[in-house]
């Protein structure tokens, strides 16, 4: 399979990029990835790159979007931080993607039992651990239930998952209201921003 080109990237739309995603994460799943030779795509690259999706994930060893996407290598700008939340930095680099380079599609992508997650439901502390998490505390806040301040930790597995959702939304809240460009090409029908979850027990991934 050959790397996109301007011309196939711009015949993909927003609607289209979702598609391409959710086909390579079924050829994933089925463990029917697409036969690439990644040295070609490297050539193909080496003078211009031309990605349909940018996809805002988590930086978990079991997340790696190229792979749970059967993506090659051009095909997708990946940005990484525990949490899959958004600052001024990693929005700045979604405005190139999008705005410079083409992308169809803005993809925060959240997974199950997230490390991250399960520190801010803790309240855990660590250098500058504690401030990356302070950043996904609004997504604990925003779970109402369970009450019981027992059950509102790390060990509730179903309480950590349902923050991790919320999370994916409140991050998608952000990017609109924080960037006026993301926004605009959104509002335009450029671009779609979208939220999904992937579960690190079958290496699904299920869109909202």
């Amino acid at each position: 399979m050959k790397a996109h080109t301007k011309e196939t990237q711009a015949s993909i739309s927003p609607e289209k990029a979702i598609t391409l995603l959710k086909e390579g994460n079924s050829r994933f799943v089925s463990n029917k990835e697409v036969n690439r030779n990644l040295l070609n795509q490297v050539k193909d690259t080496s003078k211009g790159q031309f990605p349909f999706a940018t996809i805002l994930s988590c930086i978990d060893s079991r997340v790696s979007s190229e792979l749970i996407f059967d993506q090659g290598i051009g095909d997708i700008f990946s940005a990484r931080v525990a949490g899959n939340f958004v600052n001024e930095d990693i929005l700045g680099s979604m405005e190139f993607a999008c705005k410079l380079a083409g992308t169809k599609v803005v993809v925060v992508l959240g997974h199950t039992a997230c490390g991250a997650v399960k520190g801010a439901c803790d309240d855990a502390k660590l250098g500058n651990l504690t401030a990356l998490i302070s950043k996904i505390k609004p997504a604990v806040a925003a779970v109402k239930e369970p009450a019981d301040e027992n059950l509102r930790n790390s060990g509730n597995i179903d309480f950590v998952n349902e923050v991790a959702e919320k999370n994916v939304h409140i991050t998608i809240e952000n990017i609109r209201a924080q960037s006026p460009v993301l926004k605009e090409m959104e509002d335009n029908g450029e671009i779609k921003i979208v939220g999904a979850m992937y579960d690190i027990k079958d290496g699904a991934v299920k869109f909202y």
